[in-house]
Order: structure tokens, then sequence, then C-alpha cells
């Protein structure tokens, strides 16, 4: 099973943030990933489009978005024009989800989906033929640098089979708590795309992090 890291740049020092991102791409990082925050839908505020145009400049990497917003589909013709790859948002935070999700394909990113931890799902099945990823959040969303949520794997272990019951061919990414001593049962689960913040880029040698990564899901046993 392929094993994609798309680093955050949540956890990145944004003073040294093209070199760090260069040391993430070294190190075999597949994405970027960039958490967007509006302080409502989640208890805290960060990136917007000036980070992914800032992104886009200084590297070719994938640029995975993630929207932690209330009403995501405002951000949909900006974020498109930025730079973004990937546009993914959480159902309970709009109504028109399908028609979202066909818009984001239309201006050319992958169409995404997140599921907080207790949502079902079951939110899958009516939009399967519009989805090119799933995120299973395996923390509460807001925040950095939070452990791994017990529990988590068998939720993705039943994300994955209600996506293989759908027959949904989408990414199935994870993001929240990855690291060396968690990576490899989220993958056995079933997921191949991970989100890793501080496990990265708090890392002193961060390319040799992104390869720590990748020998921890392939050595699993």
């Amino acid at each position: 099973m392929t094993v994609r890291i798309a680093p955050s740049v949540l956890a990145a020092d944004i003073g040294r943030l093209a070199e760090q991102v260069a040391a993430a791409e070294a190190g075999g990082a597949e994405w970027i990933h960039v958490d967007v925050m509006d302080g409502h839908f989640v208890p805290n505020l960060s990136f917007g489009a000036p980070m992914i145009r800032a992104l886009r400049k200084i590297t070719k990497l994938p640029l995975d978005v993630h929207l932690m917003v209330e009403h995501p589909e405002q951000y949909l013709d900006d974020y498109a024009a930025a730079g973004a790859n990937g546009f993914t948002f959480h159902p309970e935070a709009t109504t028109h989800v399908q028609r979202h999700l066909a818009r984001a394909r239309d201006l050319g990113m992958r169409a995404g989906l997140a599921l907080n931890p207790s949502t079902s799902p079951s939110v899958l099945v009516e939009v399967a033929a519009d989805l090119d990823l799933v995120l299973v959040m395996t923390v509460n969303p807001g925040f950095g640098g939070q452990s791994y949520l017990a529990g988590a794997t068998a939720k993705i272990a039943r994300v994955r089979e209600v996506m293989r019951d759908a027959g949904i061919n989408a990414s199935l990414e994870v993001d929240g708590g990855i690291t060396t001593a968690t990576i490899a049962a989220a993958h056995g689960a079933g997921a191949d795309t991970f989100v890793v913040g501080t496990a990265v880029f708090g890392e002193p040698d961060i390319a040799e992090a992104v390869r720590g990564l990748k020998r921890a899901c392939l050595t699993r046993v």
C-alpha cells in the first residue's frame, strides 16, 4: 500500500519556511499540508490564501489544503487561484456538500471530505462518486501537537471498509498525533496518506524524520 507523507506547515518555523519545506521534500515528502482555521468551526486561527501563494512559490509539491472553517465554499475560487491542489472540508461546516466537492474538481483541485472523531463514515456513501480523498481526524481538530486518540485505528479501519463497500476509489488520509510510534497502526488499518506536523518539522533533521516515518510503515510487523 502507498505511504504518502504530507508534512503540515502548521508546525513549521515560518521564518525558515522555504528551508524547512525543501528539507521535507528532500526526505521524500509527497505533499505539503496546509491547515486553514477560522476560530469558529475550531477554536484557533491559522493560514489562508497568502500562505498557499507563498508555498506555491517555493515548492512544486502538491498543496493539500484542509479547511476547518464554516462555509468552506466561500474559499473555493480563491484557493484554486492561489495554487491549492487539494480542497478538503468538513460535512458539518456547510449544507451542499456534493455541490462543493464537484466545484473543487471543476477548479482542478482534488476534492476531499474530512471526518471528525465523532463523524460517522456513512456520510461518505452519499457522495461516493465525488471523492478523491477522505481525511480521518485522529485528534479533535484545532491545535497541533495532540496525541493520537484511542480508538482512532479502529475508526480508520471502519472508514476503509465503508470506502471499499461503496466503491470509493480515493486516498485515505489521517491527521493528528502521527509519529513513528503511531503511523504503522494507522497504515495497517488502511490509511495511505499521513499528515505529520511536529514529528517532521519539530525534528532537528527534517529529511530524516520523513524517511523514518516511511520506514516505520514498511517495517511494521
